[in-house]
């Protein structure tokens, strides 16, 4: 199975950077529809994936006071070893190993950069030799 063939690219990929403010994460989020995210440092490498949990973590460390979601970033709530990447060589075996384990898997170059992401329903098309419909809206870093 080639990696790159199946995968959607980072160019169409929703991704967040870790100096966003919460209240982008929470947007972002809400606007597509997604329960997680991949996240990116300045350079483009992956960091991690922040989702719809380490938000509400994040408001329930509140304890009631009003939110200060410009003032915190998605790096400082999101967990590092959640949705872990898969390398854009790794064999057709890893890849579905990780897909077993999450709902997407990020795909990373050599160092570190965001390749793209593959999803559960890429690798059962492909499986089945079904074709999916085409990517309808491009999305970029948010």
């Amino acid at each position: 199975m080639n990696i790159a063939k199946i995968m959607v690219p980072k160019a169409l990929t929703v991704c967040l950077r870790t100096d966003s403010t919460i209240r982008k994460g929470v947007d972002v989020m809400r606007r597509h529809g997604y329960t997680a995210i991949p996240v990116l440092d300045q350079e483009g490498r992956f960091t991690g994936c922040v989702n719809d949990r380490d938000f509400l973590r994040f408001f329930d460390s509140l304890n009631g006071a009003a939110p200060e979601m410009e003032r915190h970033t998605v790096g400082e709530i999101m967990r590092h070893d959640f949705c872990p990447p898969i390398a854009i060589t790794a064999s057709e075996e890893s890849l579905i190993d990780a897909a077993l384990q999450q709902n997407f898997v990020p795909v990373v170059d050599d160092r570190g950069a965001l390749c793209g992401i593959v999803t559960r329903r890429m690798i059962i098309a492909e499986l089945a030799g079904r074709e999916l419909p085409p990517l309808d809206e491009e999305f970029t870093e948010a």
